[in-house]
Parts: C-alpha cells; sequence; structure tokens
C-alpha cells in the first residue's frame, strides 16, 4: 500500500492560493471532489504509513528487539535521506529566493532568524522546508520512544491505545509531535505486531470495509466543504477518527488490490514509493510557479495535470536514477532500492548460509 498511499499524499500537497481554495466554491463539484481526495481520503496515508512502521519494526517481538541495532539502521534509511533532501531543498531555495525567484511560494529563508532556520532544516519546531518530510522527523521521534511504547503496549494495549487515541482526536497540544496521528498509527502497529493480531482476518470483510471506509471520506468531505475552512472542534475530531479508521479502511482495500496484476506489481515498489515521498512536493512548488507565471488562470486544468505529471515525471527519473547512479539512489531512498535489496541479501547468504526456505 505505499505507493499507492505515497501517491494520494501527491494529491493533499498540491498547491492553490486563496483565490483557487476548494472552499471558495468556485468549481462546484471539482472543488468537492478536491476536499475528498486532498483533505479526507488520502489523509489516512499518514497514520497508514506509520502503522506499517511500527508493525515492522517490532515483527520479531519484544524480546529479540535490539534498540541499538535499530538506531543505526534507522540513521541510514530514515535521518540520512531526510537530511539529504531537506537540506539540499533549503539550499536550492534560498539561491532562488536571494534572485527574487520563489518568494511567496515557500517561508522566507533569506533573512529568517536561527530559530527558523533550524526548523526548516531540521524541523526542530515546525515544519520542514520540505513539508512533507515532517513525517520521517516524528517517525524518528517514535523509533526513538519504540522501546517505552513496546513494553507499555506489550502490557497494557488497550490503556495504552486508549490514552494515544484521546490525545490525537482531542484538542490537546501536539507537545513534541508534528502530526499526533503519526504516533497513534506507529503504536497500533506494534499492537498488532506484538500481541500477533491475525490481521488477515478482515480479508474476507474486505468489501464491506472499503465501503464503508469510502463512505465515511464522503460523509467527513461534504461537511468539510459545508464548514471550512474553518472547522469548528467536533468536526476535526470527527476527521482525526475517520483518518485513522483508515488504518483499517486502507487494509481492506489493499487485501482487493493485491490481487490484481496492477496490484502486484505496485507491490514491488518500495523504493520508488519513497523517492515519491521526499521529491514530490519541490516538483509541485515548481510546477505552481510556472504555472502562475504562465497566467492560464484555469485552475482545474493545473489540479488534473500536475500531480499526474509529477508522478509520471518521478517515476522515470527514479528508473534513470536507479540505473546511471545506483549507490547514489540507495542513499537517497535509504537503501530501498532493488540494487540496495540485493546486495544485502547476497551479503547476507554469505555470510550466514541460506536459509531453509532459501534451499527449498
Amino acid at each position: 500500500m505505499r505507493i499507492v498511499l505515497i501517491s494520494g499524499i501527491v494529491f493533499v500537497h498540491v498547491p492553490y492560493d486563496p483565490a483557487t481554495s476548494p472552499y471558495a466554491g468556485t468549481y462546484g463539484g471539482l472543488d468537492w471532489l478536491r476536499v475528498f481526495l486532498g483533505e479526507s481520503l488520502f489523509r489516512v496515508g499518514v497514520p497508514c504509513l506509520s502503522a506499517i512502521s511500527g508493525y515492522l519494526l517490532f515483527r520479531r517481538g519484544f524480546d529479540n528487539f535490539d534498540y541499538g541495532k535499530t538506531l543505526k539502521t534507522k540513521a541510514r534509511t530514515v535521518l540520512l535521506p531526510f537530511l539529504l533532501w531537506n537540506l539540499a531543498f533549503l539550499a536550492l531555495v534560498f539561491v532562488a529566493q536571494s534572485k527574487d525567484v520563489s518568494s511567496g511560494y515557500l517561508p522566507e529563508v533569506v533573512g529568517a532568524s536561527l530559530r527558523e532556520w533550524l526548523s526548516l532544516a531540521f524541523a526542530l519546531e515546525d515544519m520542514p522546508i520540505n513539508l512533507p518530510l515532517y513525517f520521517l522527523r516524528d517517525l524518528l521521534l517514535c523509533i526513538v520512544l519504540s522501546p517505552a511504547l513496546g513494553w507499555l503496549i506489550k502490557r497494557y494495549p488497550a490503556q495504552t491505545l486508549a490514552v494515544l487515541l484521546a490525545y490525537v482526536v482531542l484538542p490537546v497540544p501536539n507537545g513534541i509531535f508534528l502530526k499526533k496521528s503519526i504516533l497513534f498509527g506507529f503504536s497500533a502497529g506494534i499492537c498488532m505486531s506484538l500481541h500477533r493480531i491475525d490481521i488477515h482476518r478482515l480479508d474476507r470483510f474486505s468489501w464491506p470495509i472499503a465501503i464503508a471506509f469510502f463512505s465515511a471520506a464522503a460523509l467527513l468531505s461534504t461537511l468539510l466543504f459545508e464548514y471550512g475552512p474553518n472547522f469548528p472542534v467536533w468536526l476535526e475530531t470527527l476527521r482525526s477518527l475517520i483518518a485513522i479508521s483508515g488504518i483499517v479502511g486502507s487494509w481492506a482495500v489493499s487485501a482487493l488490490l493485491v490481487r490484481t496484476s496492477i496490484g502486484a506489481a505496485l507491490a514491488r515498489g518500495s523504493g520508488l514509493s519513497f523517492w515519491i515521498f521526499c521529491t514530490h512536493f519541490p516538483l509541485l512548488v515548481l510546477f505552481w510557479m510556472i504555472w502562475n507565471r504562465m497566467d492560464i488562470g484555469y485552475y482545474p486544468a493545473f489540479y488534473g495535470l500536475a500531480p499526474l505529471a509529477t508522478i509520471a515525471m518521478l517515476t522515470g527519473a527514479y528508473t534513470l536514477s536507479e540505473r546511471w547512479l545506483p549507490v547514489l539512489t540507495a542513499i537517497l531512498t535509504g537503501s530501498r532500492t532493488g540494487s540496495a535489496r540485493n546486495t544485502r541479501a547476497r551479503t547476507g547468504a554469505v555470510r550466514a548460509g541460506p536459509s531453509p526456505q532459501q534451499r527449498t
């Protein structure tokens, strides 16, 4: 589901200005669709990706969890890509704004205070300059807290998740997290992993769950469209609940999708999905700047073309980069490329010998 969720996140970040806001209602049904895709349906991406990460982190159980090794691995697979992509974009924005390009499209870098620079560079207090990478920042926090989360969830799963759910849906301060739903999704994944919850049991209910999920997202988008852009507290709470329920809803959709040839092909796109996640926002902003310079004015055309062009161009760039610069591509994607995985597999086979499954 990673590639599907991240492709959906591209639609979440399609730029617009006050005149083209979906809540202005200028384009009628299209504006409702924009709210449905960007503010409702694909907002489930963050908690779902968090749940996947938490599930995989403890797949060998709590007693076999190696915290030191985990921190070392995640420094390579999460922290390093975050720093490389974010700092590179920060440098690019600084150069552009120094030449009076991109001003008004992104946070002001030239003339920013040291505190603002630290947040733009490392997301210490606020969003990074490459906006979607806040997910990696909060994911790293979850990983640092993983022994405590694992211990609590192993012994008090219901109580821990109840407290975290209240933290997410109630209007309480975020604390050290930029997005509260990441902590809950990560913890829910840990719970499923540590308590060996057989989530495949949901597969026989895939259609009803998927229909209920899409219906809830449609209802939410209707309410958001009616009340937006300033939502009452009860609607923000409902929005958070539906986003979290997307963990189950997305699993049901994946059970249907993975049975198709397209779904099977998408399941092999780990490196590509991470590449798109880290690079789509700068490209969307660039397209938005070009679009405004061209002064076409018909926003629906931009909304229809920009996300599809972004995904297509980044897919082509990734294919070429993996072919011509495999080492650099592996670093930029946190060793998620096919070549990097194959190298690790071969190294492991030499050191440890083939497993019984590999021999058969």
